[in-house]
């Protein structure tokens, strides 16, 4: 639970650290065998197909992830909780299960944001894995947020504009320890009168330049287990991962139910609720059901843009 300065440091800075939040044993250590095991079943996939050489015994879980990388194997949309934001096809990969529905579900975190958003809480569809490489290890051309360094944006920014008046909170979940070597977030202070700033729909929705002073950037390590939250007005980043392994992470979203998740064509559902506690859902296979659902709904229709913004849009010129 968060103590009064706590809050009060949240609501009036837009951020906030908090250590110890994801027991390792009953929430990350099930989350770690289980990726595990689908980057193995990739492998053998792509092993099989020719597309890339069978890692060795003594490889681990992000040597392995290394080497499907180099052979430009995607391992991220398999094992991506949610759909992308370019074209949906029939068969496009991704995952969800009982261990992730599980994380997004942790009484724990429900308990931190309640206290900032109140007691009816909605999953938001706006969620990701993040699995950074090293800078050294990435390809050239890599630009995808979720693989390389995030740029500098807003939360709000990523939503469509349907959701501006959405009371939201962004959780950042660290599996692996995020260090300013290996490509922590970092983060401008709100103050009451940071409003939504405009951003530019190029390779990544960012806010465009000369908006900000990154000399006030403020670096945030956290340890495994530990969550860093998010107005959805804070503007924030991450570093380059300078280190030798991969930066391991989810980012969550919750909003308070009835209100728009600025994304309405991906599925959310309720996760807490004082005055309907029936609406909760408690079975992740229903969860995924949802998400296959809109899979295959969404791939018979035209592509429906994520973001507000474009290349063209004002001060992105």
């Amino acid at each position: 639970m968060l103590t009064r300065d706590q809050i009060d440091f949240f609501n009036s800075n837009g951020y906030l650290v908090l250590e110890d939040v994801l027991d390792q044993t009953t929430v990350l250590d099930p989350l770690r065998t289980e990726y595990a095991a689908l980057l193995d079943r990739l492998i053998e996939t792509w092993v099989m197909q020719g597309q890339m050489r069978a890692p060795t015994a003594s490889d681990s879980f992000y040597d392995k992830l290394k080497l499907a990388y180099q052979a430009e194997c995607d391992w991220f949309q398999p094992m991506d909780i949610s759909l992308p934001g370019s074209q949906i096809q029939p068969d496009t990969p991704m995952h969800f299960s009982k261990n992730t529905f599980k994380l997004l579900t942790c009484p724990t975190v429900l308990d931190i944001v309640e206290q900032l958003i109140g007691p009816e809480i909605t999953s938001n569809p706006i969620q990701h894995v993040r699995l950074k490489p090293p800078v050294p290890d990435l390809h050239a051309t890599e630009v995808r947020p979720h693989i390389a360094r995030t740029d500098w944006h807003q939360d709000r920014g990523v939503a469509l504009s349907d959701a501006d008046d959405t009371a939201m909170v962004t959780v950042w979940m660290a599996v692996s320890d995020a260090t300013k070597a290996n490509d922590c977030l970092q983060v401008i202070p709100r103050t009451t009168e940071t409003g939504l700033l405009p951003h530019c729909g190029k390779s990544q929705t960012a806010i465009a330049d000369n908006f900000l002073d990154e000399t006030q950037a403020i670096p945030l390590p956290v340890r495994s287990g530990g969550v860093v939250l998010f107005h959805p007005l804070t503007p924030h980043a991450s570093l380059d991962n300078m280190t030798g392994t991969f930066r391991w992470s989810f980012d969550i979203r919750y909003n308070r139910t009835g209100q728009s998740t600025g994304r309405s064509h991906f599925p959310e559902f309720i996760a807490r609720s004082q005055t309907a506690p029936e609406t909760v859902l408690s079975d992740w296979q229903e969860w995924k059901q949802m998400w296959e659902t809109a899979r295959a709904q969404l791939s018979g229709q035209s592509h429906i843009p994520i973001s507000r913004w474009t290349s063209t849009s004002p001060f992105c010129a």
